[in-house]
């Protein structure tokens, strides 16, 4: 157990699986107190009940602005305090061809992944800026909000979106000294990404094999490498950092894996006449 978070509270979305679980477990073990907030009552619960004292549980669909409120003042009421929160819930949504894509389905995606995000740095500045003690806001955005092709397309339209909400609002809250980053996961194995690699969001192990052979580093990301990226934002140790998001993948859209014909092409440069 280390003190990176000690005697801090933080409220997590979608806090009961994947990312959200990762983090709010980090954020415990590293000596702080946090709200689970999720859609699913009953592994919210139970993640909750396996923090102890150090965790509640808030019933919270991040489309319901009511339900986010209530989780950011859950955290205030029961430790008077909110330091940190990640706005991490979220679903892969509607996916295939923009031309065949039902409105209906891209506005509950985006009502989920960007929506659901601008609520909860809306209420999470609420209370810090009544505080006056300033905090951390984090917002999960993707690898899709930073390259094409790598997400379906209403998932990657939130997802750049929340890149620049967090530019945005981090340009109005410095001065609450609230900063505000984001983090963008590569392809990490969870429940969601083994439901979409396979079908199946029990299948860990086959997703887990299929991201470590496309990984430039040689391995699957784990969901606490996402959790210590949010953790470095929310600690001291980032306590300089506002407005950026920290791409969480490997290296891959960086392109890490050079192509081989550059890789293999030895160059040379002539010297310029005189």
């Amino acid at each position: 157990m280390g003190n990176r978070f000690e005697n801090k509270v933080a409220v997590v979305t979608g806090g009961a699986s994947g990312l959200g679980e990762a983090t709010a477990r980090l954020l415990v073990a590293e000596g702080g107190k946090v709200v689970v907030a999720d859609y699913d009552a009953t592994r919210g619960q139970a993640v909750a009940d396996s923090l102890g004292d150090a965790a509640r549980f808030a019933k919270c669909d991040v489309t319901v602005e009511s339900d986010v409120a209530a989780a950011i003042d859950l955290a205030v009421d029961t430790w008077g305090r909110l330091d940190g929160a990640f706005a991490n819930a979220g679903i892969v949504g509607v996916a295939g061809p923009i031309a065949d894509t039902p409105m209906d389905d891209f506005d509950r995606t985006i009502a989920v992944l960007l929506r659901g995000v601008f609520v909860t740095v809306k209420h999470a500045a609420r209370a810090m800026q009544a505080a006056g003690n300033g905090g951390s806001i984090v917002m999960t955005s993707s690898v899709a909000g930073v390259q094409g092709g790598l997400g379906p397309h209403a998932y990657s339209v939130a997802k750049t979106g929340v890149v620049g909400l967090a530019r945005s609002a981090a340009s109005e809250l410095a001065s609450s000294g609230i900063r505000v980053n984001a983090v963008a996961p590569g392809s990490i194995p969870t429940a969601m990404t083994a439901h979409v690699t396979t079908g199946n969001p029990d299948d860990l192990e086959k997703v887990t094999e299929h991201v470590a052979r496309t990984s430039p580093l040689g391995r699957a990301g784990l969901p606490n490498d996402i959790a210590e990226a949010v953790l470095y934002f929310m600690s001291d140790g980032g306590s300089y950092v506002t407005g950026q998001t920290i791409v969480v993948d490997a290296g891959i859209t960086s392109g890490a894996k050079m192509s081989p014909t550059w890789a293999g092409t030895r160059m040379v440069v002539a010297r310029p006449a005189d």
